[in-house]
């Protein structure tokens, strides 16, 4: 009995995440939503701002906030989104290492082949896809012409 559990559960294990199954990658790019719906800007700012939920403030510095203390060991968000579309910005949000192997921005709604997961974040995703969403809609709004 024990070793029909074992199979299951490897067997299972084995299986991509669900969350993942739904991603279509073109390129360097997710060109769908993560959520079905359109992001909202303003809440997108709150995450990235936020030092609880998003993080982006501890490496990266974000144009007209009133935030002290934000980062300097990524380059300001405006350099960052520079040429990037929708598509591009949520592919770098889900994970950034597909296209930066080297980079240090975590992957925000990736689970697997992680390391160092902190363990009240094991099998969770950082952001959800409207999270990530909203960053995205936000992160278009400080896109310099």
């Amino acid at each position: 009995m024990r070793v029909g559990f074992k199979l299951v559960v490897c067997a299972l294990l084995a299986f991509p995440h669900p969350l993942y199954a739904q991603l279509v990658w073109d390129g360097d790019a997710i060109p769908n939503s993560l959520s079905g719906q359109p992001g909202d800007p303003t809440r997108g700012k709150s995450i990235v701002v936020s030092r609880q939920t998003g993080l982006c403030i501890l490496c990266h510095s974000v144009p007209s906030t009133e935030e002290r203390f934000q980062g300097n060991l990524a380059p300001d968000l405006r350099i960052s989104v520079g040429n990037l579309n929708a598509a591009q910005l949520r592919a770098r949000l889900v994970d950034a290492s597909r296209s930066q192997p080297n980079t240090i921005m975590p992957s925000y709604y990736r689970i697997d082949h992680l390391h160092r997961v902190a363990p009240s974040f094991e099998g969770k995703t950082v952001l959800s896809g409207q999270d990530i969403e909203d960053v995205v809609a936000y992160l278009l709004t400080i896109k310099t012409p």
